[in-house]
């Protein structure tokens, strides 16, 4: 969801301070910073907090910690990682907001093992009005209730949904870069797994984000692929939106 996080940053004048933490998925994302022309620096997880310990305590600054995409394939992993990174960064957070859905199931507790009684950091999760979203997509449409309308609306012709990122990064979160030596086994395997969920099309969840270049082509390429058709659903920022504010307002009610 790293367009969803520029897109916040793009529209949140109260920020002083962007770090990054340094590590090997972190260049696209700075990337899409740099085109919107926000500033940012980067540094390792072990200085940050020497770092953080010279600024002004009342200045608005954000850690941005992106973890690798492929953590999806496997959800315990997922959560093994997502688990590890929230300990790492409590010691310097007064918040902390995962840009993450259910993924799987395995993150439904995640603001219940970090609550705020027990770690003195405010863990949340991606929500809307009733629950924790399901994953990007749900995120991207407007919750679990609109997610499941679409569901339910194409259930006759299953599709794979496409946010602009998913767009990007599919050969990676398909195994198609694990085996680019073999890619015939990495399209066997992929189309074994859609037939099981009977796709035959591809949803474009048109986000209004334009961080990510030629996602119409990149999503023919994988439809062409398959053989599947190709058709457009509306997304919007509702969601990433009111749960940024929020935990941003209850950061500063905690420290009033």
């Amino acid at each position: 969801m790293q367009d969803e996080i520029v897109w916040l940053f793009t529209n949140d004048s109260e920020i002083d301070k962007i770090i990054i933490v340094e590590n090997e998925n972190i260049s696209e994302f700075k990337e899409k910073l740099r085109e919107q022309h926000v500033s940012y620096d980067i540094i390792s997880f072990e200085k940050i907090p020497y770092h953080l310990g010279e600024m002004d305590e009342n200045e608005s600054i954000v850690v941005v910690n992106i973890l690798e995409l492929g953590l999806h394939a496997v959800p315990k992993t997922l959560k093994f990682e997502v688990y590890q990174n929230i300990k790492k960064m409590i010691s310097f957070s007064d918040g902390i907001l995962l840009f993450y859905g259910l993924c799987g199931n395995v993150l439904g507790k995640v603001e219940e093992d970090f609550c705020l009684e027990k770690d003195g950091c405010i863990v949340r999760i991606l929500r809307d009005d009733e629950r924790i979203v399901d994953d990007c997509i749900g995120a991207t449409v407007g919750g679990g209730a609109n997610y499941l309308k679409l569901l339910k609306a194409n259930s006759k012709e299953p599709a794979f949904f496409f946010t602009p990122m998913y767009a990007s990064s599919w050969k990676e979160l398909l195994g198609f870069a694990k085996y680019h030596s073999d890619p015939e086994k990495a399209f066997k395997m992929a189309k074994m797994v859609n037939d099981l969920a009977g796709y035959s099309r591809v949803a474009k969840v048109n986000t209004g984000l334009t961080y990510v270049k030629d996602i119409d082509a990149k999503i023919e390429e994988y439809a062409n692929l398959f053989g599947y058709s190709t058709f457009e659903v509306s997304g919007n920022q509702e969601i990433f939106e009111k749960c940024y504010f929020s935990i941003k307002d209850e950061i500063k009610n905690k420290t009033m």
